[in-house]
């Protein structure tokens, strides 16, 4: 984390670091506890920094010069761009959520959302009392993640990229009318993710894994995934995951650590929890459909 300039500033001024994580692509997200009083600048940043009041921050500003934009609290944001030098007030605590973004990564989607030239296209400073599509990607999909678990790492990755895309259509100066993908995967390009997800479901899987099969870039891929599937990569894999644990559990020759690992889980705890999601049961009692019943009363799978 090192690499990201806002990230590096307020490590060394001692503010409280409650978890940080790369996202894929270059992309890192950092959470963050504010408290006391005083003013602080940051020096222009190599990358662009979304900012997003997890809980409290009413009493912090942004100044400019004499004046100041208030920040509004839990829910808002502040969008700075690289390259900006911003000035900001603090009163109070705040429980604050960082997403980094490198310039290239940001261009690079400008050039695949927008399809336009990202010389011609820059990252306005903005902030929002609340934006209910990003609210919904950070509060429904990123803060709940565990981002250190293997099996979680497609769904963050996917959210980053949903992030980055969002940003390059909202805060975008002179954005043109986003470029939409109609077509899906060709049938033979769909089976061999497919078949390279079956053959690694036990790996740490991320997106750019995904869509290196098929040659596309991870936005593109990700859209396009869905098309042709009907859910998103993370979904995908899950429930790929989950089916191959039913088959384990079924056949009752490997412990629930051990079959947490052949599936792609981190840990048992993490196992647990998602597949008592995905099918209202936990492992134990999944499994004991199968083995705690005479062969000929069995349910199957």
């Amino acid at each position: 984390m090192q690499d990201y300039a806002i990230f590096n500033h307020l490590q060394q001024s001692g503010a409280p670091l409650r978890a940080s994580t790369r996202l894929g692509e270059g992309l890192a997200a950092a959470l963050w506890e504010r408290a006391g009083h005083g003013h602080y600048r940051y020096k222009p940043a190599n990358h662009h920094t979304l900012s997003f009041w997890v809980a409290e921050g009413a009493g912090f500003r942004r100044l400019r010069g004499r004046g100041y934009d208030p920040i509004h609290g839990e829910s808002s944001l502040w969008v700075v761009p690289a390259d900006a030098p911003t000035a900001w007030e603090a009163a109070g605590k705040g429980r604050l959520l960082h997403f980094y973004i490198p310039k290239p990564v940001f261009e690079a989607r400008v050039v695949e959302t927008l399809d336009a030239d990202p010389s011609l296209i820059s990252l306005r400073e903005e902030g929002l009392q609340r934006d209910a599509s990003l609210e919904t990607i950070i509060r429904s999909i990123i803060l709940p993640l565990s981002w250190e678990e293997p099996a979680d790492r497609i769904a963050i990755t996917e959210a980053g990229e949903m992030l980055t895309t969002y940003l390059a259509v909202r805060c975008s100066e002179r954005a043109p009318k986003a470029l939409f993908i109609r077509g899906g995967l060709a049938p033979v390009v769909l089976r061999r993710v497919k078949e390279y997800v079956e053959a690694n479901l036990e790996q740490d899987l991320a997106i750019e894994d995904l869509a290196a099969v098929t040659g596309l870039s991870p936005y593109h891929f990700a859209r396009t995934f869905k098309r042709s599937t009907g859910c998103g990569p993370y979904a995908y894999v899950l429930r790929r995951r989950t089916e191959r644990a039913k088959r384990l559990l079924a056949a009752g020759k490997m412990s629930l650590s051990n079959v947490a690992q052949a599936c792609g889980f981190g840990s048992q705890s993490h196992f647990s929890a998602r597949f008592r999601e995905a099918t209202g049961l936990t492992p134990r009692q999944f499994g004991r459909c199968f083995y705690d019943r005479p062969p000929a009363e069995r349910i199957g799978i």
